[in-house]
């Protein structure tokens, strides 16, 4: 996305549309910019395709608060009519929260998003403190190995959750807030991670609440 208008737009995946998958949430942001009418940029090639590029994948059935997309405009269009359009042309569940045009140089949200901050609810009403010990005796064995696809994978906790996991408690519900490091050698899910420390069936839900850029400056919103 080297040249043009660079679009980011920041949505949320949330409600029964945190089950669709991301070559399907891909289908509905093209078929959202063709009907707001954006005059977007297309590849070159016997088969052009228009210039979209997302973050992160988001796992099937977790929702997403803040996700994000990149779309290469041929001109440029406020941002006030962009989002006015975009709110008309897709579905709540999926809808833009913020848009805003970045640097057509800078680099991929793949590659530049590195820290995933989730949320994930616990069902069975144990004590706050209780899921703290256990947490913290987890994260004090330095390791989690992982079976995956048949294959077993170790990860190094530290690296892999580069802060303390932390715990919520209100009205009947407890909340674990983590931060997640990604990265081409694949990242934790938290699920596992909260499985792991406090026994199977008690996860009711995950969210990715945030997705940061990691660098010199500390961790911050692309937007």
């Amino acid at each position: 996305m080297a040249e043009g208008f660079r679009l980011r737009v920041c949505f949320h995946k949330i409600g029964r549309l945190r089950f669709l998958s991301h070559l399907e949430t891909g289908r509905a942001w093209e078929r959202a910019a063709r009907r707001a009418r954006l005059p977007y940029a297309v590849s070159q090639g016997f088969t052009p395709r228009m210039r979209l590029a997302f973050g992160p994948a988001l796992p099937v059935g977790t929702a997403g608060e803040r996700e994000y997309l990149d779309i290469a405009l041929t001109r440029f269009v406020p941002v006030a009519e962009v989002e006015h359009a975009l709110h008309a042309a897709i579905v709540p569940e999926l809808g833009p929260v913020e848009c805003r045009y970045v640097s057509p140089v800078e680099g991929s949200l793949a590659s530049r998003l590195t820290i995933a901050v989730y949320e994930v609810e616990i069902e069975g009403g144990s004590p706050q403190q209780e899921i703290e010990r256990s947490l913290v005796a987890l994260m004090g064995t330095g390791r989690l190995e992982v079976e995956h696809k048949g294959k077993q994978k170790v990860f190094d906790l530290a690296t892999a959750l580069p802060k303390e996991p932390e715990v919520r408690s209100s009205e009947g519900r407890t909340v674990v807030r983590m931060w997640v490091r990604m990265g081409e050698q694949g990242s934790l899910r938290p699920e596992v991670f909260i499985t792991a420390a406090v026994g199977t069936d008690r996860v009711a839900s995950v969210t990715r609440t945030d997705l940061l850029i990691e660098d010199d400056q500390g961790w911050r919103r692309p937007l």
